[in-house]
């Protein structure tokens, strides 16, 4: 069988002895390596790994005791074995002293080459397990070290699931339970109680009783997946709801795994419940906001459509402007409840909003406390305010630097009262007949805000009242093609 040659040191200071250790050992087929003195051997040993050494005790300048003593006092040569090879006679004295310094055997002259390649062979082979044994175990030992990493490591992650496991189960989002199929026993943990709303001392956990707290509409779930694993599925998940005992519902989804025994059949049902309510209900609200988005747009729209379809000028350009300034005044109140969240509109920010184009600085009034509008009321009076400042604007007190226009307001019962004085600007005169703008404020503020436009044309500048209910469910703006059915009928009307 093939091995690792090993180092066996000869060390004699007479060649001739050298070369018959060198014939007799050769068929042993290890590394012989040849030192002619003490100090040669000291060398060799501090440059090469050596199994054996075979020294002569007696050699000049330094004897084989006083070699085997510096040899043993270093750490690394402690347990190397060194056989003394003595041509006088060996007494039991010297034999003593030797063992002292270190000799594992001792050789006479005349060597007899059986004897010694049997010595030597067995510390060369003692030598090579040793340090085979040596490998084995560091080898062992760095798997040793890899599986601790890799157990520490493992559990290192299973503690960390646990902990997540442990903060769900605390937060009432997870639960785990197990099924014995065979004997009907049931297990639950404390995040399952805790999702089903049920507590260990009162709940006895059994077929009758979860489905009792399963809603109506999911009992079937149960029947379904029973059956499932009867036919074979091995996995199974659904999702369903949970009635409390307080009445409250719960959305869940949940998992199960069956165990089967040799011939298939299963014993066995473990699952894991997740209480998913709030995604749920996340979803729902994000469903709603959807159609409310929708519903808005639509909204928007069919105003949009109203105010081009019901606009009168005489020439383009006037067309033009008066349709960009109507919608301008719809996208600027969009705006403001879009800020809200269409939860409603402040009156002040919304009379802000349409004085901002006109810069008129110190011209303008404004008396009133907050008031908070519905997103309806805060639209289509939103338009109404548009035509009064444009009508100011144009022919009004806002048409000169004189001019003055005080707007104030007030709540009482829940009706707002908005009054509108001018003053200050060109001389007033009735209108023989009321224009878009007068007829379609009034209609909107009459027929869709259940409310009262009321004008006095006095010669030193407009008064105007508005009554507007702030606790009536005014109409929503309608959606595309109803608008018809909706205020824009009236609009109609009016402009006709």
């Amino acid at each position: 069988m093939d091995h690792e040659k090993v180092n066996i040191l000869l060390v004699d200071d007479q060649p001739a002895k050298l070369l018959a250790y060198e014939v007799i050992l050769k068929d042993l087929g290890e590394n012989l390596v040849i030192a002619s003195s003490g100090r040669e051997a000291l060398e060799v040993l501090l440059k090469t790994e050596i199994a054996v050494i075979l020294v002569d005790v007696c050699m000049p300048e330094l004897d084989g005791f006083e070699l085997a003593a510096m040899i043993r006092e270093h750490p690394r040569f402690q347990k190397t074995a060194m056989i003394f090879i003595s041509a006088i006679q060996v007494s039991d004295i010297d034999r003593l002293r030797g063992y002292e310094m270190g000799a594992v055997d001792y050789v006479p002259v005349p060597v007899v080459p059986e004897v010694l390649r049997a010595k030597i062979k067995v510390f060369a082979e003692l030598y090579r397990k040793t340090r085979e044994l040596e490998r084995l175990n560091q080898e062992l030992e760095d798997r040793v070290r890899a599986r601790t990493a890799e157990l520490e490591n493992s559990t290192a992650k299973l503690r960390e699931s646990e902990q997540r496991r442990s903060m769900a189960i605390a937060a009432g989002k997870m639960g785990s339970w197990d099924w014995d199929w065979i004997s009907g026993d049931w297990m639950w943990d404390e995040g399952q109680y805790r999702i089903f709303g049920v507590s260990p001392e009162s709940f006895e956990v059994n077929p009758a009783n979860v489905q009792a707290l399963l809603h109506p509409d999911d009992v079937d779930q149960l029947r379904k997946a029973i059956a499932e694993f009867n036919r074979g599925t091995r996995a199974y998940e659904t999702e369903f709801r949970i009635m409390r005992p307080d009445g409250e519902v719960r959305w869940c989804v949940g998992t199960a795994a069956a165990t089967v025994d040799d011939s298939g059949r299963v014993v066995r049902v473990s699952g894991v419940t997740v209480d998913i309510t709030e995604r749920k209900r996340a979803e729902e609200r994000q469903n709603l906001l959807a159609r409310e988005v929708d519903h808005r747009a639509k909204n928007a729209l069919a105003l949009a459509q109203s105010i081009v379809r019901l606009t009168r000028a005489d020439e383009v350009k006037a067309y033009v402007n008066a349709v960009e300034g109507r919608i301008n005044a719809l996208a600027r109140v969009h705006t403001i409840l879009s800020l809200s969240s269409w939860q409603g509109a402040e009156l002040s920010r919304l009379i802000d909003e349409e004085l901002a184009p006109y810069s008129l600085g110190g011209q303008i009034i404004l008396a009133g406390p907050e008031v908070q509008l519905l997103p309806a009321t805060a639209q289509t009076l939103a338009l109404a305010l548009h035509e009064l400042f444009t009508n100011s604007a144009k022919y009004g007190a806002l048409s000169t630097r004189s001019g003055r226009l005080t707007i104030g307001w007030q709540v009482e019962d829940q009706l707002l009262t908005l009054n509108w004085e001018e003053s200050g600007g060109p001389l007033v005169m009735t209108p023989k007949s009321r224009g878009f703008g007068t007829r379609s404020l009034l209609a909107s503020v009459e027929s869709q805000l259940g409310g009262q436009a009321k004008f006095d044309w006095r010669a030193e500048g407009l008064l105007c009242r508005l009554e507007v209910p702030l606790t009536r469910k005014t109409a929503a703006a309608p959606a595309s093609g109803e608008f018809e059915d909706a205020g824009s009928a009236e609009l109609q009307r009016a402009s006709g």
